[in-house]
């Protein structure tokens, strides 16, 4: 008899299960006030009372964020559409304690922010992620799903959207939670250009760009031919395109002034806005480069960390470094290998990236392992009170990218393989089977494609420790100079002037105040003479200084060591203290070529693995 009734409350569970859906109708009565009415239809729910939830996290976005805050005039009715009891049980959960088992829960959506996370609302144009639009039932993440648009009679009705079509045009379909919100949708007058791809094993796919903007018809065919170079070099890293379901990958790109900036990847498109009054392809190509890559790194070579995306909280990951900072490498690296952009830019980037890893104290004394933890709190995160990010904290994008680079250079002087086979042996292994990675599969990745030796020692040193790297040796071995062009040249820094490349800036309150703005930088000479942000600086030495430009004319005076007895205030009260000035920190890359040193074949092959084509 157990054995029965369990077996007919399995058939029960599995038959309420496959039978649910959930179907979204968007309309839109108050377009032009930002606003959408939403009604949301869910049919066969088990007993008890239902959860509706707005998320508070975003596909490619770490931090939490209060999407719920724009849903108001929340109600809820029955099949027969009679009103039943709907309750606000917190900021972004509404509960429906009894129903028959279908509930319509209508709400109106304000959304007048469009970029790559929030939403925008106007009668020519529809910009929706779906995290910041969309409530959803706590349990029924698997049910299938369907929405229903119906569109502002100026709108052009032009869809952009990863969102799996149907017969008819304005209603789409996904297979359940996780896809659909990974669906950015962008609806209004587009220029759309496409261009068939293919992969090794015959199967093809669409690439299409959805461009909102001003664009004539010629500069939005500049844009897709520029583009299309850029796809076929990102292609050419792992040797092939993921398989996109349901045959398409979209650029969605707004380009014009009622956007704000910021880039978002998705698993068969990418969100990107950009403001704009006039077009200009190439403002684009960056972001379509590092966001298009993440296709690969990120969205199939997945962190565990990640998978599932949990839409309730902040998800914090171990290997964002890698996610975001080694696709932060290769999104500049791919435009110079497609000929897009030049060597020099390529340059002026890595020595950005060593000058960050050497001289910013985030990466001087925390790892990209806590760098990537940290970005629950600093990825488009809201707060008001001050933070001490300017001595614990560098960006996972840079940080990661500087690590991105000195694994190239390695594994080229070691093995004479670079960094893209790194990349490869992590598609086949996790890309490819879809099965998500950890930091020390990461080693165990590389390990494979070196030894494991020098696998553990550079995980050990520089992803799960933070130890200064000899970018001077490696880029040697590529024909460069490493020099730091302030030699000689002191700083207190604290104060920005024209050489300053650790000093940070002061503003001047009135003229006849000079007021330290910001966390002096540990280890400087401001941060060990006892300096901080509010403290008023009055005099350097026998000098009174009552702006920036007095501490650059006092310093041109001065060389590195020397004492200086600085008289300042701190909360109104006058003291004195002595500083040592610092050395004026700084990178460059200098070509052999310009000091008469000889380029060999060696170093000609690395400079030919970043600055020409990949494509075969």
């Amino acid at each position: 008899m157990k054995k029965l009734l369990f077996l007919s409350f399995f058939l029960f569970s599995f038959f309420i299960s496959q039978s649910q859906k959930l179907m979204y109708a968007v309309s839109f009565p108050n377009a032009i006030h930002h606003e959408a009415h939403i009604e949301l239809t869910v049919t066969h729910l088990a007993e008890g009372p239902a959860i509706f939830k707005m998320s508070r996290s975003s596909p490619g976005r770490y931090a939490t964020h209060e999407f719920g805050k724009n849903v108001y005039d929340v109600a809820a009715k029955d099949a027969t559409g009679k009103s039943i009891l709907v309750k606000r049980v917190d900021g972004d959960i509404y509960e429906v304690p009894q129903h028959t088992g279908q509930i319509t829960l209508s709400y109106t959506l304000f959304a007048n922010y469009a970029d790559g996370t929030y939403a925008g609302i106007d009668p020519e144009s529809i910009h929706l992620n779906m995290p910041a639009c969309f409530m959803w039932v706590k349990g029924m993440e698997k049910a299938p799903i369907e929405i229903q648009f119906d569109l502002p009679k100026e709108n052009k009705g032009i869809f952009a959207t990863q969102l799996v079509p149907t017969k008819d045009p304005d209603r789409f379909t996904a297979p359940g939670l996780q896809y659909f919100m990974d669906c950015p949708t962008k609806i209004g007058n587009q220029l759309i250009r496409q261009w068939p791809i293919s992969n090794p094993d015959g199967k093809t796919f669409t690439m299409r760009i959805a461009l909102e903007s001003n664009a004539t018809e010629v500069q939005a065919d500049e844009l897709a031919q520029k583009v299309k170079k850029m796809v076929e070099e990102a292609r050419a890293v792992y040797g092939e395109f993921p398989n996109y379901d349901y045959g398409t990958y979209t650029f969605i790109a707004g380009a014009n002034p009622y956007v704000f900036g910021d880039g978002m990847e998705h698993r068969n498109s990418t969100m990107i806005t950009t403001p704009m009054n006039n077009f200009v392809a190439d403002r684009l190509l960056g972001v379509f480069s590092h966001e298009y890559f993440h296709n690969w790194n990120v969205k199939r070579i997945r962190p565990k960390s990640l998978e599932p995306f949990n839409f309730e909280k902040s998800n914090m990951s171990f290997e964002l470094w890698c996610a975001e900072g080694f696709t932060q490498y290769y999104g500049e690296l791919i435009l110079v290998r497609a000929g897009l952009q030049g060597s020099n830019n390529f340059l002026s980037t890595a020595a950005n990236l060593i000058n960050a890893k050497q001289n910013s104290p985030g990466a001087k004394y925390y790892s990209p392992v806590q760098a990537s933890e940290h970005a629950v709190f600093v990825d488009a995160a809201v707060s008001i009170d001050k933070n001490n990010y300017a001595n614990m904290f560098t960006s996972y994008y840079t940080y990661g990218a500087a690590i991105a680079l000195a694994l190239d250079l390695e594994l080229q002087t070691r093995y004479h393989k670079t960094i893209d086979a790194f990349m490869q042996a992590m598609w086949k292994r996790f890309g490819k089977t879809e099965i998500p990675y950890t930091v020390p599969l990461m080693q165990e990745t590389l390990a494979g494609i070196s030894d494991a030796g020098f696998a553990a020692e550079f995980f050990t040193k520089y992803v799960n420790g933070h130890d200064p790297i000899d970018y001077a040796g490696l880029f040697a071995k590529a024909g460069y100079d490493l020099k730091n062009p302030n030699e000689g040249k002191p700083t207190l820094g604290i104060f920005s002037g024209s050489f300053s490349a650790r000093g940070m800036p002061a503003q001047s309150g009135d003229n006849n105040k000079l007021v330290i703005d910001r966390n002096t930088l540990k280890g400087t000479a401001a941060y060990l003479a006892g300096l901080d942000i509010t403290d008023e600086v009055l005099q350097l030495d026998e000098t009174q200084v009552k702006s920036i430009s007095d501490v650059n004319n006092f310093l041109q005076m001065k060389k590195p060591g020397d004492a200086v007895l600085i008289t300042y205030k701190h909360r109104g009260i006058e003291r004195k203290t002595t500083a040592t000035l610092q050395e004026q920190t700084g990178v460059i890359l200098v070509p052999f070529e310009q000091s008469g040193k000889m380029v060999t074949p060696d170093m000609q092959k690395i400079r030919d693995s970043w600055f020409t084509s990949h494509i075969k």
